[in-house]
């Protein structure tokens, strides 16, 4: 009689595209978002925490990838038979929240939010199905003042985490003014907005690319299409020569000053009025922002700022950080953006069937955390804490009233919980935890009313290069009365 064969034992793997975050990574995420929430707070937003479920009916046709509608999102059938999603961003579920919740919230509402969303896209290198996003909107406030005011509250959480002026630039656009622009160029009726709506999606996600495919791959794009080199073709939107010249014009027509880019953005829409109206908003959001002491070394106008998301419908915006870093083949590329958002006026309309203005932000965490880590902003590893070693099983008590007296003290502390037999395998513990210091009291130690503090970062220092004079002048283990560890400790750590 054959055997029952064992159940085979899982996996121990993260699932494709997804990776766990450690120590130093977690903690460095915590304190961002922590500095981030205060800026927000400071101009006086909420916080929000949504259920990281939607109904796919929720979150709509608004999902980016428009060729495959719902199918960008992890989706399932509940009992009941309704589909539901994990959230594949932060503003799909705003616009649920403030329908549902309209007669209880202030008008306008302002929310900032943090937390993971999850997408079914294939991964990539530093391409993840889930990361962290960061979001702040305004619901409920018509005026462009909105928007000016999440710019501007996007410089200074840029500079609050340590970003520098001269090394971001938040740039703006607006919709209607490449709305304006596509209405002269011919793909778009004022009278019947779904019409040439197919190659509109186009153009938008060819001129979201022009960096990275430029002017000739951009014109493809427009045009019959473009081959990459795998092969694999993109059908293009199908526009004439002379369509794509008034859409690049669009695209080049930033000048040295924002007034001069203004005055080019009016000859290109002339004959929309819905252009002008854009034109006329991104004056006076130039306006605002100055008045503020925004100027054009934090925040510029720049056409080139489109947003591929299809529920954009007024200014959009960006934030990039110009400073170079090197690419994985050792080339010299600037970093990027880390940041982006806008106007989407129709989001909350879909569930009230009324228009309700809302504009906002988000900041792609992992991102900027990259960014900080290039610019040595944070270092990537967490300094441990303080552990208390075990010299004497049965004075445990002792010991973890060190570091409870430790932490009172506001000192991260711990007691060693391992098998205390080998005192080497303590310390090197210790140095796993990228602890800084040891407490030692052995037997002796305690009758004497001493302890020994041992500077695991000297001793590593001491180890790896000073003479045996040097170590003589600084010791990396100091013996001191029990009553003067906290101090002792607290020099030790600069604290």
């Amino acid at each position: 009689m054959a055997k029952d064969k064992a159940p085979r034992r899982p996996r121990a793997e993260t699932p494709k595209g997804f990776r766990d975050y450690f120590g130093a990574e977690v903690t460095e995420r915590a304190e961002m978002l922590a500095t981030i929430a205060e800026v927000y707070r400071a101009h006086g937003f909420d916080p929000l925490e949504t259920s990281a479920v939607e109904t796919v009916e929720a979150l709509g046709k608004f999902l980016p990838d428009v060729d495959r509608p719902n199918e960008g999102v992890f989706a399932w059938q509940d009992e009941g038979g309704d589909w539901l999603a994990l959230r594949y961003d932060m503003t799909a579920p705003l616009a649920r929240v403030a329908a549902q919740f309209r007669n209880d919230l202030p008008a306008p509402y302002r929310r900032y939010t943090m937390g993971p969303v999850w997408r079914n896209e294939k991964p990539g290198p530093g391409r993840f199905r889930q990361f962290y996003q960061c979001d702040a909107d305004t619901v409920g406030a018509p005026s462009v003042a909105a928007d000016a005011e999440i710019c501007g509250m996007l410089a200074d959480a840029l500079e609050a985490v340590g970003i520098p002026r001269g090394d971001y630039i938040v740039r703006v656009n607006n919709r209607k003014v490449l709305n304006g622009v596509m209405e002269v160029a011919g793909v778009l009726d004022p009278s019947d907005p779904e019409k040439f709506a197919h190659e509109r999606g186009i153009v938008l996600r060819a001129i979201d690319k022009f960096d990275k495919f430029g002017e000739a791959g951009v014109r493809l794009l427009m045009g019959k299409g473009r081959m990459d080199e795998s092969g694999d073709f993109t059908k293009g939107a199908g526009l004439s020569d002379a369509q794509a010249d008034v859409v690049m014009g669009f695209m080049e027509a930033k000048r040295d000053t924002g007034a001069a880019t203004v005055a080019r953005l009016r000859e290109l829409v002339a004959g929309s009025a819905l252009g002008a109206e854009g034109v006329d908003e991104l004056e006076l959001i130039a306006s605002l922002l100055d008045s503020q002491g925004y100027g054009p070394d934090r925040i510029v106008i720049d056409p080139s700022v489109v947003r591929g998301l299809g529920y954009y419908t007024g200014p959009v915006f960006e934030a990039e950080l110009t400073f170079e870093i090197l690419d994985e083949k050792g080339r010299k590329r600037q970093f990027g953006s880390v940041a982006g958002g806008g106007r989407y006026d129709d989001l909350v309309k879909r569930f009230t069937g009324q228009a309700v203005p809302a504009t906002g932000v988000s900041i792609g965490v992992d991102r900027l955390l990259s960014a900080l880590r290039a610019k040595g902003r944070i270092g990537g590893v967490a300094k441990g804490p303080v552990v208390v070693t075990v010299m004497d099983r049965d004075r445990m008590g002792d010991y973890l009233g060190m570091a409870s007296e430790l932490r009172r003290a506001g000192i991260r502390a711990e007691v060693y919980l391992g098998n205390p037999k080998n005192f080497g395998n303590q310390l090197k513990y210790a140095d796993k935890r990228e602890s800084p210091v040891a407490i030692i009291q052995g037997t002796d130690e305690a009758t004497r009313g001493v302890v020994q503090i041992k500077d695991l970062v000297l001793g590593a220092k001491i180890a790896a290069s000073a003479s045996l004079e040097e170590w003589k002048e600084q010791p990396a283990q100091v013996e001191v009365a029990r009553a003067d560890m906290v101090a002792t400790v607290k020099k030790m750590l600069g604290a």
